[in-house]
């Protein structure tokens, strides 16, 4: 059974996804955030379907403590996240945790 990619976000974040075939997506206004967004990612964390969460780095900062535990911590699905200060690094991270292994690894 393959799994989907999930975005959650403002409209303006997910509609390139969905553009390019994203199927489930939480669409959660900016101004709705603080009140919205915790049911919005709970929600696609619960769905068995779902092996890839992806949000913009800046909404984690709208998350309530636990559900940002919850989705830091979470392996499947894998969070990842676009914008913000991620870098290279913290795509790096994302991937090795989401796979055990760091493909960026240099061999000496």
């Amino acid at each position: 059974m393959s799994q989907e990619i999930a975005v959650v976000g403002s409209s303006d974040f997910t509609t390139g996804f969905r553009l390019a075939g994203v199927r489930k997506f939480e669409t959660v206004a900016d101004e709705d955030k603080d009140e919205q967004l915790d049911e919005a990612v709970t929600e696609v964390l619960e769905d068995d379907d779902v092996g890839i969460v992806v949000m913009h780095d800046d909404d984690l900062d709208h998350l309530s403590r636990s559900v940002r535990e919850a989705v830091e911590t979470s392996i499947e699905p894998t969070l990842v996240t676009l914008g913000g200060g991620a870098g290279a690094g913290g795509l790096r991270d994302q991937i090795k945790r989401a796979i055990g292994i760091d493909l960026m690894e240099e061999d000496n």
